[in-house]
């Protein structure tokens, strides 16, 4: 078992206990180191005395409350360490509670507290080594070394805890806008679903519907017409399941594991089928145009022209009363212009609510814009620019 092993849980343990109890224990254990000098001392030297033991134990005691006030506990032993180096008594031979002490402000202190307090522990050693009888050199480098390394291993600790402070704070930070990021996507998949659902169910109910108040009126008749009518209002209604299959299975499993039904969203390549169901079941003359050179593009914007197409033709049949509508594809060199145009009752009447929205949602989402209002001839026009791969990323920033 190594010593990092070791020592690792130690000082987590350390750092979670108490700091009353950690720093008594801390000034106990000074106090004896101090205290061994006078118990045990070396051939020559002065006998402890109960005044040297007390200005031992002031080096030591205010060690419990150094983190508490840092500053006032480097006064105390400050004054204490050289009293006791000068009352001969005898002079410790290591200042354990200065070292704590310098070690604590430097770690812990104001600016300008930690710069007086090394200059003073600096100039106050040297001072009070030349009191001493008989001062070795290496008693100066020794005592002045303790100094300074007491002092940078406190600045190192400084700058460790800022630097996992500062590693906290910005883990923190990502983790909010991690969560930010995942409700913002939370809530445009959101949007995304219900826009999908109000398409294919608008654009179903509404060929159910119209296929329904025509079905009673030629059910005697033209008992094959009211067929094929009943026969439409079935079609539109599986469809309507099918899609809402597809985009109710990526909620139950987004892995996409749930089966073979889990067919692709639609694209540009169902127009033409889109176009002819409306037409066959409503009446609607539906006329598809395309101009320019098509290319291919990204699934969701293939997606959303589909589903404008899809909602303009719905808001046609439902509020337009009118007899025809125009598709119009029109591709540029870097975008998708997609253009509904009816010869109905004009915008006060095309005004498709939720319907209107989402289509500017959706262009919005792909990096385009959507207009929409009267038409160059009467009737109501949705238009619709959405751009290729290229621009569309400069379009989303």
């Amino acid at each position: 078992m190594s010593a990092r092993s070791l020592i690792v849980p130690v000082a987590e343990r350390l750092r979670t206990t108490n700091a009353y109890v950690v720093d008594s224990l801390l000034a106990a254990l000074v106090l004896f180191a101090v205290s061994l000098q006078w118990i045990f001392p070396d051939e020559g030297d002065d006998r402890l005395t109960w005044q040297g033991w007390l200005i031992g134990a002031a080096t030591a005691l205010p060690l419990v409350w150094r983190r508490r006030a840092p500053f006032a506990t480097a006064c105390a032993v400050s004054v204490a360490t050289p009293a006791q180096a000068l009352y001969h008594a005898p002079p410790p031979d290591v200042m354990y509670g200065g070292i704590v002490a310098l070690y604590t402000m430097a770690a812990l202190g104001r600016p300008w507290h930690r710069r007086l307090m090394l200059l003073g522990w600096l100039v106050g050693v040297s001072v009070t080594m030349m009191h001493k009888e008989e001062p070795q050199p290496f008693e100066y480098a020794f005592h002045l070394l303790s100094v300074v390394c007491a002092y940078g291993f406190g600045v190192l600790a400084r700058v460790q805890r800022a630097y996992t402070a500062e590693l906290e704070d910005r883990a923190r930070r990502l983790e909010r806008e991690r969560a930010a990021d995942t409700a913002r996507a939370i809530a445009q998949e959101r949007s995304r679903i219900a826009r999908d659902m109000h398409d294919v169910l608008a654009h179903a109910v509404s060929l159910m519907v119209v296929q329904a108040e025509a079905g009673p009126v030629v059910v005697r008749s033209d008992p094959a017409r009211a067929e094929a009518a009943f026969d439409a209002i079935a079609t539109a209604g599986r469809d309507a399941m099918a899609q809402l299959r597809r985009i109710l299975g990526v909620l139950k499993d987004p892995r996409g594991n749930g089966g073979s039904w889990r067919l692709p969203q639609p694209g540009l390549a169902e127009l033409p089928g889109l176009v002819d169901q409306v037409a066959g079941s409503t009446g609607l003359r539906v006329e598809l145009r395309t101009s320019g050179t098509p290319r291919p593009l990204p699934p969701d914007t293939e997606v959303a022209a589909y589903r404008v197409v899809q909602e303009a033709l719905t808001n046609t049949v439902k509020h337009a009363y009118a007899a025809s509508a125009i598709v119009e594809l029109d591709w540029a060199e870097d975008e998708l212009t997609v253009t509904v145009t009816d010869d109905g009752r004009g915008p006060a009447a095309g005004h498709g609510g939720h319907g209107l929205i989402g289509i500017r949602e959706r262009a919005a989402a792909c990096g385009g814009d959507a207009r929409a209002g009267r038409g160059p001839q009467g009737g109501f026009r949705v238009a619709v620019r959405l751009p290729v791969a290229v621009d569309r990323e400069a379009a989303l920033g």
